[in-house]
């Protein structure tokens, strides 16, 4: 039976509320009241994002020609990546999703209108509405003692096997397979994934599970590359420490890798990419960028007729995310670096930021 005792509906709660770029408060709020076909649950876990990040630094956002001043709504609590325990049902919710008060459950980080043209053909993750929590009024998010998964959520119980703090792992996970998913790994392919941060390890050991001939990681910090060995690299290599063209051209005699999975957000590594693919190679794209990136699209077209996928968010995803975990078919002992309060998430975004120390970073409610 649940240890958390369910709020009174006038009750008040701890969060971390956004009401401007730079601009992010410890602050009391109401507890959210449960209606028809939510739930209420008390946070366990949440992450850091570098869409968080990004967030926190006021990056502009674009919707067609349209440039926004702000990547997001406020004022609004932060916060997609959580394991929550359900500690309060609204009618209709036990039935809906299949959980009960004292389950461990994860929403998944968008809440679809289900109306949209994108919605009606099974790609939620594009909803026009786009209410990703932690980002709009509409969807606040998990740095709060309590949150709510609202009326269309996508909801999915854990385990309880699983540690919370390896529990907030799922979402991050969820998208690193989304990736591997687009870039259509086969079993003699030579994959590269450029970038060892959260997502990108999660894609090595998400795409370790597509049985590729040769599965190579990047990075720039050595020990984030003994990591990737650990969830299932078999070639780990420092552009800044080698002839990485060369190196990957042995590796694949001489043709180039067969699909890149960039992670890391930074131009030199799509630039990268885009030299050392093979000719009708898979060029998947899942990271934050902090500015706009050129590229030679001669390269793309008329040299190589490439194959370049966007990936967003893990749609269908967290069922295998949630089992890879289970089974600790990744090492979350060495991914989850750091474990903070939400007092401390100005360090938790320098971290994320600087990336030399730190990998994922974990702030646990008071």
């Amino acid at each position: 039976m649940s240890s958390a005792m369910a709020p009174s509906e006038a009750g008040t709660m701890e969060c971390v509320m956004c009401h401007a770029p730079g601009d992010y408060r410890v602050e009391e709020v109401g507890v959210p009241e449960v209606g028809e076909g939510e739930l209420l649950v008390k946070v366990l876990a949440v992450g850091i994002c570098a869409g968080d990040a990004k967030c926190f630094a006021g990056a502009p956002y674009f919707w067609g020609d349209e440039v926004h001043p702000r990547y997001v709504e406020p004022p609004v609590i932060p916060g997609h990546e959580f394991i929550g325990e359900v500690v309060k049902l609204g009618p209709g919710a036990p039935e809906q999703y299949n959980v009960e008060v004292g389950d461990h459950a994860i929403a998944e980080n968008i809440v679809p209108c289900w109306e949209c043209r994108y919605c009606r053909r099974g790609s939620y993750n594009m909803c026009v509405p786009h209410n990703v929590f932690g980002f709009k009024q509409a969807s606040q998010g998990a740095m709060a003692t309590f949150m709510k998964y609202p009326k269309g959520a996508i909801v999915h119980k854990v385990s309880m096997s699983i540690p919370p703090v390896h529990a907030a792992f799922i979402e991050p996970l969820a998208c690193s397979v989304h990736a591997v998913n687009l870039g259509e790994i086969q079993r003699g392919d030579v994959v590269v994934v450029s970038g060892c941060g959260p997502l990108g390890l999660g894609m090595v050991a998400a795409a370790k599970l597509k049985s590729p001939k040769t599965l190579i990681a990047l990075d720039l910090y050595d020990w984030k590359l003994e990591i990737a060995q650990k969830c299932g690299a078999d070639v780990v290599l420092n552009p800044t420490k080698c002839d990485l063209y060369a190196e990957v051209g042995r590796l694949s005699e001489g043709y180039g890798c067969d699909a890149y999975i960039e992670a890391t957000g930074h131009p030199q590594s799509v630039r990268q990419g885009l030299q050392m693919i093979a000719k009708h190679g898979r060029f998947v794209e899942y990271s934050v960028f902090g500015k706009e990136t050129s590229a030679d699209w001669t390269i793309i077209s008329d040299a190589k007729e490439l194959t370049i996928k966007g990936g967003h968010l893990g749609p269908y995803c967290y069922p295998v995310a949630i089992s890879m975990i289970e089974k600790n078919q990744l090492p979350l002992e060495d991914i989850i670096t750091h474990q903070l309060t939400f007092a401390e998430l100005e360090r938790g975004i320098e971290l994320v930021n600087k990336s030399a120390e730190s990998i994922k970073v974990v702030l646990l409610p008071s």
